[in-house]
């Protein structure tokens, strides 16, 4: 019996191959065809890794994608594919819940190895919307209208905030608009952070401190930070009296 191949018999062939074959990929693979592989129940890792290897994956935006988030790729294919992916295609990639936590973990880390080469659109974007680490690693950025995005993501945590405001090269806008920010500035380990660092205006730190006792402080502070703010608790006692 004869068989004539057509590109359309092809697809259809290839198709019918990944449901009833998944671990063995069909000649003339086509795009639709390995996507659907890759939803096929019964994929196995060394057939994903297959795919990763076939040409038509390298041409493929979906099929890359697919493999990257599959929880079944060998992680010494997934990890190298997020290298080539788009940018914001790794952010949602790191905000999906089903991917596992070292694959978003590698995917962050590639978001946040290409910051500093990103247009100002882009960080901007980021900064509102990628994941907390990614937003707390936009906040080393001198720039407000980045930094203040950032600070409004719903995915960044105050143990981040912290951590972005202890790094020694942290930039002192950085300082100024978590000391005014009206959530981050009443929690209670950012503004020991805050009064820490000279890069906070004076007048807040002063404020921050009137939360602290002078045991606390002086336990906390170097003794020239401690007297820049121990007229700011004077002031504070004389008003109570």
């Amino acid at each position: 019996m004869n068989i004539e191949f057509s590109s359309i018999d092809n697809s259809d062939q290839g198709e019918r191959d990944t449901q009833s074959a998944p671990n063995r990929l069909p000649p003339g693979l086509t795009e639709d065809a390995a996507l659907a592989l890759i939803k096929n129940a019964d994929v196995t890792p060394e057939a994903l890794a297959q795919l990763a290897k076939n040409p038509i994956a390298s041409k493929s935006r979906k099929i890359v994608i697919a493999l990257a988030s599959h929880s079944r790729t060998p992680r010494h294919i997934s990890i190298p594919l997020l290298r080539g992916m788009f940018t914001f295609d790794l952010m949602n990639l790191a905000l999906t819940p089903a991917i596992a936590p070292d694959v978003k973990r590698a995917a962050e880390e590639q978001l946040i190895m290409r910051l500093e080469s990103l247009p100002v659109g882009q960080k901007i974007t980021l900064a509102r919307q990628a994941s907390g680490r990614v937003a707390a690693a936009l906040l080393q950025t001198s720039d407000q209208r980045i930094i203040s995005p950032a600070l409004d993501n719903k995915q960044l945590t105050e143990a981040l905030v912290v951590q972005a405001l202890m790094k020694p090269r942290s930039p002192e806008r950085l300082f100024v608009l978590v000391s005014d920010h009206p959530s981050w500035q009443l929690r209670r380990e950012i503004q020991i952070a805050l009064l820490r660092s000279g890069k906070t205006p004076l007048e807040r730190a002063r404020v921050f401190a009137n939360n602290f006792s002078k045991d606390f402080l002086s336990d906390i502070l170097p003794d020239d930070r401690m007297s820049l703010l121990i007229s700011g608790l004077k002031e504070a006692e004389t008003d109570l009296n």
